[in-house]
Protein backbone atom coordinates (compact mmCIF):
# COMPACT_ATOMS: atom_id res chain seq x y z
CA UNK A 1 0.00 0.00 0.00
CA UNK A 2 2.37 2.65 -1.29
CA UNK A 3 -0.09 5.28 -2.50
CA UNK A 4 -3.58 6.10 -3.68
CA UNK A 5 -2.36 6.61 -7.22
CA UNK A 6 -2.76 3.28 -8.94
CA UNK A 7 -5.69 2.07 -6.83
CA UNK A 8 -8.87 1.45 -8.80
CA UNK A 9 -12.32 2.79 -7.97
CA UNK A 10 -13.21 -0.69 -6.75
CA UNK A 11 -10.05 -0.97 -4.61
CA UNK A 12 -10.84 2.29 -2.84
CA UNK A 13 -14.48 1.43 -2.17
CA UNK A 14 -13.58 -2.07 -0.95
CA UNK A 15 -11.22 -0.56 1.63
CA UNK A 16 -13.78 2.05 2.68
CA UNK A 17 -16.50 -0.60 3.06
CA UNK A 18 -14.18 -2.76 5.16
CA UNK A 19 -13.23 0.25 7.29
CA UNK A 20 -16.93 0.97 7.81
CA UNK A 21 -17.28 -2.45 9.44
CA UNK A 22 -14.32 -1.74 11.69
CA UNK A 23 -15.86 1.56 12.84
CA UNK A 24 -18.78 -0.44 14.21
CA UNK A 25 -16.44 -2.99 15.80
CA UNK A 26 -14.39 -0.26 17.47
CA UNK A 27 -17.52 1.10 19.13
CA UNK A 28 -18.16 -2.20 20.90
CA UNK A 29 -16.83 -3.17 24.32
CA UNK A 30 -14.87 -6.04 22.75
CA UNK A 31 -12.86 -4.34 20.01
CA UNK A 32 -10.48 -7.18 19.20
CA UNK A 33 -10.48 -9.74 16.40
CA UNK A 34 -8.02 -12.42 15.31
CA UNK A 35 -7.49 -11.37 11.68
CA UNK A 36 -3.74 -10.85 12.26
CA UNK A 37 -3.24 -13.47 14.95
CA UNK A 38 0.30 -14.84 14.67
CA UNK A 39 1.41 -11.97 12.42
CA UNK A 40 4.18 -9.51 13.32
CA UNK A 41 3.85 -5.81 12.52
CA UNK A 42 6.79 -3.39 12.77
CA UNK A 43 6.15 0.36 12.79
CA UNK A 44 9.23 2.16 11.46
CA UNK A 45 8.84 5.93 11.70
CA UNK A 46 11.74 8.13 10.57
CA UNK A 47 9.61 11.20 11.33
CA UNK A 48 7.83 12.10 14.55
CA UNK A 49 4.16 11.18 14.60
CA UNK A 50 1.41 11.01 17.17
CA UNK A 51 -1.85 10.24 15.36
CA UNK A 52 -0.54 8.02 12.58
CA UNK A 53 1.86 5.88 14.60
CA UNK A 54 -0.48 5.41 17.57
CA UNK A 55 -3.44 4.55 15.31
CA UNK A 56 -1.38 1.99 13.35
CA UNK A 57 -0.25 0.47 16.65
CA UNK A 58 -3.80 0.34 17.95
CA UNK A 59 -5.08 -1.02 14.62
CA UNK A 60 -2.54 -3.86 14.62
CA UNK A 61 -3.26 -4.79 18.24
CA UNK A 62 -7.03 -4.78 17.73
CA UNK A 63 -6.53 -7.20 14.84
CA UNK A 64 -4.46 -9.51 17.06
CA UNK A 65 -0.98 -8.81 15.65
CA UNK A 66 2.26 -8.63 17.61
CA UNK A 67 3.22 -4.97 17.16
CA UNK A 68 6.69 -3.49 17.60
CA UNK A 69 7.42 0.22 17.39
CA UNK A 70 11.01 0.72 16.26
CA UNK A 71 12.62 3.85 17.63
CA UNK A 72 14.72 5.41 14.89
CA UNK A 73 16.36 7.83 17.32
CA UNK A 74 18.05 4.94 19.15
CA UNK A 75 18.55 2.62 16.17
CA UNK A 76 21.57 1.84 13.99
CA UNK A 77 20.18 4.33 11.45
CA UNK A 78 21.46 7.10 13.70
CA UNK A 79 24.87 5.43 13.56
CA UNK A 80 25.02 5.71 9.78
CA UNK A 81 23.26 2.55 8.63
CA UNK A 82 21.68 2.96 5.19
CA UNK A 83 17.99 2.54 4.48
CA UNK A 84 18.74 -0.57 2.40
CA UNK A 85 20.77 -2.18 5.20
CA UNK A 86 17.98 -1.37 7.63
CA UNK A 87 15.49 -3.04 5.29
CA UNK A 88 17.67 -6.13 4.98
CA UNK A 89 18.04 -6.31 8.77
CA UNK A 90 14.32 -6.03 9.38
CA UNK A 91 13.58 -8.54 6.63
CA UNK A 92 15.81 -11.08 8.39
CA UNK A 93 13.49 -10.82 11.41
CA UNK A 94 10.68 -12.11 9.16
CA UNK A 95 7.97 -9.54 9.91
CA UNK A 96 4.65 -9.86 8.11
CA UNK A 97 3.78 -6.17 7.90
CA UNK A 98 6.00 -3.11 7.87
CA UNK A 99 4.51 0.36 8.37
CA UNK A 100 6.95 3.07 7.30
CA UNK A 101 7.07 6.87 7.47
CA UNK A 102 10.06 8.59 5.90
CA UNK A 103 10.99 12.23 5.15
CA UNK A 104 12.11 11.43 1.57
CA UNK A 105 9.66 10.89 -1.27
CA UNK A 106 10.01 7.41 -2.74
CA UNK A 107 11.90 5.97 0.24
CA UNK A 108 9.06 3.64 1.25
CA UNK A 109 8.74 2.28 -2.29
CA UNK A 110 12.49 1.63 -2.36
CA UNK A 111 12.38 -0.15 0.99
CA UNK A 112 9.42 -2.27 -0.16
CA UNK A 113 11.57 -3.71 -2.94
CA UNK A 114 14.06 -5.06 -0.40
CA UNK A 115 11.71 -6.88 1.96
CA UNK A 116 9.48 -9.90 1.60
CA UNK A 117 6.54 -8.65 3.66
CA UNK A 118 3.58 -6.34 3.25
CA UNK A 119 4.52 -2.65 3.35
CA UNK A 120 2.29 0.32 4.18
CA UNK A 121 3.28 3.86 3.34
CA UNK A 122 2.52 5.99 6.41
CA UNK A 123 3.75 9.11 4.60
CA UNK A 124 6.83 9.67 2.44
CA UNK A 125 8.20 13.18 2.01
CA UNK A 126 5.86 15.34 -0.05
CA UNK A 127 4.70 12.35 -2.12
CA UNK A 128 1.75 10.49 -0.58
CA UNK A 129 -0.06 9.64 2.65
CA UNK A 130 -2.62 7.08 1.46
CA UNK A 131 -4.28 6.11 4.74
CA UNK A 132 -4.91 9.78 5.57
CA UNK A 133 -6.80 10.22 2.29
CA UNK A 134 -8.78 7.05 2.95
CA UNK A 135 -9.79 8.16 6.44
CA UNK A 136 -10.75 11.60 5.11
CA UNK A 137 -12.94 9.97 2.46
CA UNK A 138 -14.53 7.65 5.01
CA UNK A 139 -15.27 10.60 7.30
CA UNK A 140 -16.95 12.52 4.48
CA UNK A 141 -18.87 9.50 3.21
CA UNK A 142 -20.26 8.64 6.65
CA UNK A 143 -21.40 12.21 7.29
CA UNK A 144 -22.74 13.15 3.84
CA UNK A 145 -23.53 9.71 2.45
CA UNK A 146 -21.52 10.17 -0.73
CA UNK A 147 -18.41 11.71 -2.28
CA UNK A 148 -19.45 11.80 -5.92
CA UNK A 149 -20.59 15.26 -6.96
CA UNK A 150 -19.25 17.05 -3.89
CA UNK A 151 -17.09 20.16 -4.18
CA UNK A 152 -14.15 19.85 -1.79
CA UNK A 153 -11.52 22.50 -1.08
CA UNK A 154 -8.04 21.64 0.20
CA UNK A 155 -6.47 24.80 1.62
CA UNK A 156 -3.04 25.88 2.80
CA UNK A 157 0.46 24.53 2.28
CA UNK A 158 -0.23 22.55 -0.89
CA UNK A 159 3.43 22.61 -1.94
CA UNK A 160 4.72 20.46 0.92
CA UNK A 161 1.59 18.38 1.52
CA UNK A 162 1.49 14.64 0.83
CA UNK A 163 -2.02 14.73 2.31
CA UNK A 164 -3.16 17.08 -0.47
CA UNK A 165 -1.75 14.84 -3.20
CA UNK A 166 -3.30 11.65 -1.86
CA UNK A 167 -6.64 13.37 -1.36
CA UNK A 168 -6.65 14.78 -4.90
CA UNK A 169 -6.02 11.29 -6.31
CA UNK A 170 -8.68 9.65 -4.15
CA UNK A 171 -11.44 12.25 -4.19
CA UNK A 172 -11.28 12.80 -7.94
CA UNK A 173 -11.29 9.02 -8.46
CA UNK A 174 -14.55 8.88 -6.49
CA UNK A 175 -16.14 11.67 -8.52
CA UNK A 176 -15.63 14.76 -6.37
CA UNK A 177 -14.59 18.15 -7.70
CA UNK A 178 -11.40 19.15 -5.88
CA UNK A 179 -10.09 22.69 -5.45
CA UNK A 180 -6.73 23.60 -3.95
CA UNK A 181 -6.31 27.02 -2.34
CA UNK A 182 -3.14 28.66 -1.08
CA UNK A 183 -0.67 31.49 -1.53
CA UNK A 184 1.34 31.41 -4.78
CA UNK A 185 4.52 30.58 -2.84
CA UNK A 186 2.88 27.41 -1.47
CA UNK A 187 1.19 26.30 -4.69
CA UNK A 188 3.24 23.75 -6.69
CA UNK A 189 3.50 24.07 -10.44
CA UNK A 190 1.47 21.55 -12.39
CA UNK A 191 -0.95 20.76 -9.55
CA UNK A 192 -3.89 21.04 -11.94
CA UNK A 193 -2.48 18.13 -13.93
CA UNK A 194 -3.53 15.92 -10.98
CA UNK A 195 -7.16 16.90 -11.56
CA UNK A 196 -7.60 19.79 -9.12
CA UNK A 197 -8.44 23.42 -9.81
CA UNK A 198 -6.05 25.93 -8.20
CA UNK A 199 -7.02 29.21 -6.51
CA UNK A 200 -5.01 31.79 -4.59
CA UNK A 201 -8.10 33.50 -3.12
CA UNK A 202 -10.12 31.95 -0.29
CA UNK A 203 -13.22 33.87 -1.38
CA UNK A 204 -13.10 32.49 -4.93
CA UNK A 205 -11.89 29.02 -4.04
CA UNK A 206 -14.41 28.31 -1.27
CA UNK A 207 -17.46 29.42 -3.21
CA UNK A 208 -20.04 26.64 -3.26
CA UNK A 209 -17.85 24.11 -1.43
CA UNK A 210 -19.36 21.28 0.62
CA UNK A 211 -16.19 20.45 2.56
CA UNK A 212 -13.24 22.65 3.55
CA UNK A 213 -10.06 20.73 4.38
CA UNK A 214 -7.34 22.82 6.01
CA UNK A 215 -3.66 21.82 5.97
CA UNK A 216 -0.85 22.41 8.44
CA UNK A 217 1.87 24.89 7.54
CA UNK A 218 4.94 22.62 7.37
CA UNK A 219 7.68 24.90 8.64
CA UNK A 220 10.07 21.94 8.99
CA UNK A 221 10.07 21.44 5.21
CA UNK A 222 10.60 25.09 4.35
CA UNK A 223 14.03 26.42 3.45
CA UNK A 224 13.44 30.11 2.91
CA UNK A 225 10.60 32.57 3.42
CA UNK A 226 7.38 31.12 2.01
CA UNK A 227 5.05 33.34 4.07
CA UNK A 228 5.66 36.84 5.49
CA UNK A 229 4.46 35.83 8.97
CA UNK A 230 2.00 33.41 10.57
CA UNK A 231 -0.14 36.37 11.59
CA UNK A 232 -0.48 37.59 8.01
CA UNK A 233 -1.01 34.03 6.78
CA UNK A 234 -3.96 33.61 9.16
CA UNK A 235 -5.41 36.93 8.02
CA UNK A 236 -5.39 35.80 4.38
CA UNK A 237 -5.74 32.01 4.54
CA UNK A 238 -6.60 30.95 8.09
CA UNK A 239 -10.11 29.52 8.34
CA UNK A 240 -12.43 31.57 10.51
CA UNK A 241 -16.20 32.01 10.30
CA UNK A 242 -15.84 34.96 7.95
CA UNK A 243 -13.99 32.88 5.34
CA UNK A 244 -16.10 29.78 6.00
CA UNK A 245 -19.13 31.86 5.00
CA UNK A 246 -17.80 31.86 1.41
CA UNK A 247 -18.60 28.12 1.26
CA UNK A 248 -22.04 26.55 1.45
CA UNK A 249 -24.00 27.40 4.63
CA UNK A 250 -23.72 23.80 5.89
CA UNK A 251 -20.11 23.24 4.72
CA UNK A 252 -18.06 20.90 6.92
CA UNK A 253 -14.52 21.51 8.18
CA UNK A 254 -11.58 19.08 8.30
CA UNK A 255 -7.91 19.12 9.32
CA UNK A 256 -5.47 16.16 9.27
CA UNK A 257 -3.65 17.41 12.38
CA UNK A 258 -1.68 18.45 14.19
CA UNK A 259 -3.40 21.83 14.14
CA UNK A 260 -1.70 25.17 14.56
CA UNK A 261 -4.60 27.07 16.08
CA UNK A 262 -4.65 30.69 15.06
CA UNK A 263 -2.46 29.95 12.02
CA UNK A 264 -4.43 27.59 9.75
CA UNK A 265 -7.69 27.54 11.64
CA UNK A 266 -9.52 29.50 14.31
CA UNK A 267 -10.27 27.57 17.51
CA UNK A 268 -13.96 28.44 17.35
CA UNK A 269 -14.24 26.79 13.93
CA UNK A 270 -12.05 23.79 14.86
CA UNK A 271 -14.18 23.06 17.94
CA UNK A 272 -17.58 23.65 16.33
CA UNK A 273 -19.41 20.37 17.00
CA UNK A 274 -21.85 20.97 14.15
CA UNK A 275 -19.34 21.86 11.44
CA UNK A 276 -16.01 20.29 12.42
CA UNK A 277 -15.16 16.67 11.52
CA UNK A 278 -11.67 16.79 13.04
CA UNK A 279 -12.38 14.44 15.97
CA UNK A 280 -14.24 12.05 13.68
CA UNK A 281 -11.19 11.94 11.41
CA UNK A 282 -9.11 10.60 14.30
CA UNK A 283 -11.67 7.85 14.99
CA UNK A 284 -11.89 6.92 11.31
CA UNK A 285 -8.09 6.69 11.19
CA UNK A 286 -8.00 3.60 13.39
CA UNK A 287 -10.72 1.86 11.36
CA UNK A 288 -9.08 2.66 8.01
CA UNK A 289 -5.69 1.40 9.18
CA UNK A 290 -7.30 -1.79 10.44
CA UNK A 291 -8.88 -2.23 7.00
CA UNK A 292 -5.57 -1.68 5.19
CA UNK A 293 -3.65 -4.08 7.46
CA UNK A 294 -6.42 -6.68 7.16
CA UNK A 295 -6.55 -6.39 3.36
CA UNK A 296 -2.77 -6.69 3.02
CA UNK A 297 -2.62 -9.68 5.35
CA UNK A 298 -4.98 -11.64 3.12
CA UNK A 299 -2.31 -11.69 0.43
CA UNK A 300 0.50 -12.82 2.72
CA UNK A 301 1.70 -16.46 2.61
CA UNK A 302 0.31 -18.67 5.34
CA UNK A 303 3.37 -20.89 5.62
Amino acid sequence: MLGIQGLSFQDINTLLDLADDYVDQNRQVDKKSSSLRGRTQINLFFEASTRTQSSFELAGKRLGADVMNMSVSTSAIKKGESLIDTAMTLNAMRPDLLVVRHPDSGAVALLSQKVGCGVVNAGDGTHEHPTQALLDALTIRRRLGRIEGLRIAVCGDILHSRVARSNIHLLTALGASVRVIGPPTLMPGGIEALGATAFTSMREGLEGCDVVMMLRIQMERMTGSFIPSTREYFHLYGLDYEKLAYAKPEALVMHPGPMNRGVEIDSLVADDVDRSLIREQVEMGVAVRMAVLDALSRHLPNQ
